[in-house]
C-alpha cells in the first residue's frame, strides 16, 4: 500500500534535520504527532526508516533510499494535481474561438491575448468567420466561443454583452465633415454611404441602414463589389462615407479618419458561449468580463 503523502513529506523534513524536535518545529506540529506519523509510515512500508537512540537519529538503508526517491515522485504528483486543478478551472485544454471580421481589428485580439497570458497552459485557436456561421458553430460544439458584432439570432447559446461602441463614419481626412468633432446624421446622409454586404452581417447592416431611413433627401446606400476593399479608394477620394463602429478609429488606414454620428444608437459586440457551460467556458466568461471592465468597453 502506498503511504499517504503527508507522512511522506514529514519524513523528508525529518531526513534533513535528523532531529525530531527540530523537524516538528519546522513542520509546525507536536513532536509526539510527528513520531506517530513516522511509525505509521514504517508500518505501511513494513521496514524501519530510522535508527533511533536517546542521542541521535540516523537513516536506515531503506530510509536513505526513500529520502532520495521520494522528492521527484512527490513533485510529479504535485504537477498532476496542478494539472487537474487547472483543467477544472478551465485554464488548460484547447479553446476554439470564431470571431467576425469586424471584431478582428481590436476586440478579438485583446480577448485572445488576455486568455493566453492569464492561462499559459491553454491553447487558443482563433479564426475569422462569417458572422452568421458563428452562433450555429457554438451551438453544435464546433466552436467553444464566438465573438460577434450585433446580437445574432440562433438557439442553443448564451450571449453576453462584451462591448458597446459609438457609431460613426469613416471618411477621408480632407473631407469637409472631418473637421467636425461629431457629425449630424443628416449631414452624413448628404453623401453616398458605403455599407458592407448584408449577407456578411444582416443584423448590423440593418442597424446601420436604419440610421438613414428617414433622412431627407433619402441617403444613397450602396455595397462595394468587393466585400473587403483594401484600396478604399472611394473613401480616400472623399466621395463616400462608411458607417462604422468606433473601433475603426484605432486601426485607420492612412488618409482616413473616423468621426462619431451625433445621437446614433450604439453598436454592440457579444461573447457567444454554449448554453451548458463547462469550466473552460466559465473561464472565458470570467476573463472577458474582467477585460471589458478594465478597458471600459461597457459604460457604467
Amino acid at each position: 500500500m502506498a503511504p499517504d503523502t503527508v507522512s511522506l513529506r514529514y519524513f523528508l523534513v525529518l531526513a534533513q534535520e535528523l532531529n525530531f524536535t527540530r523537524a516538528a518545529a519546522r513542520i509546525g506540529i507536536a513532536q509526539p504527532a510527528l513520531s506517530a506519523r513516522i511509525r505509521r509510515l514504517e508500518a505501511d512500508l513494513g521496514t524501519p526508516l530510522l535508527v533511533r537512540n536517546t542521542r541521535s537519529v540516523a537513516l536506515t538503508p531503506a530510509g536513505a533510499a526513500l529520502a532520495e526517491s521520494a522528492p521527484p515522485a512527490l513533485a510529479a504528483l504535485d504537477r498532476a494535481w496542478d494539472t487537474a486543478r487547472s483543467a477544472a478551472a478551465g485554464e488548460r485544454g484547447t479553446l476554439r474561438i470564431g470571431y467576425s471580421l469586424s471584431t478582428g481589428a481590436e476586440t478579438a485580439p485583446a480577448l485572445v491575448d488576455r486568455l493566453m497570458r492569464s492561462s499559459p497552459a491553454l491553447e487558443v485557436r482563433a479564426a475569422p468567420m462569417a458572422t452568421p456561421e458563428i452562433t450555429p458553430a457554438v451551438a453544435d460544439g464546433r466552436l467553444d466561443a464566438g465573438i460577434t458584432r450585433g446580437e445574432q439570432p440562433g438557439r442553443g447559446v448564451r450571449r453576453f454583452l462584451l462591448r458597446r461602441m459609438r457609431v460613426g463614419v469613416q471618411l477621408a481626412q480632407h473631407h469637409p465633415l472631418a473637421g467636425h468633432p461629431e457629425i449630424e446624421i443628416t449631414d452624413a446622409a448628404a453623401y453616398p454611404l458605403r455599407l458592407p454586404d448584408r449577407t456578411a452581417n444582416p443584423v448590423v447592416h440593418d442597424q446601420l441602414s436604419a440610421l438613414f431611413r428617414d433622412t431627407r433627401p433619402h441617403a444613397q446606400l450602396h455595397t462595394p463589389a468587393l466585400s473587403v476593399d483594401m484600396s478604399q479608394r472611394d473613401l480616400r477620394d472623399g466621395v463616400t462615407l462608411a458607417p462604422a463602429g468606433e473601433a475603426a478609429a484605432t486601426a485607420q488606414p492612412a488618409g482616413l479618419t473616423w468621426r462619431p454620428l451625433r445621437g446614433a444608437p450604439g453598436l454592440t459586440i457579444h461573447l457567444v458561449l454554449p448554453r451548458e457551460p463547462s469550466p473552460l467556458h466559465r473561464r472565458v466568461r470570467t476573463v472577458a468580463k474582467a477585460l471589458a471592465h478594465e478597458l471600459h468597453w461597457l459604460p457604467d
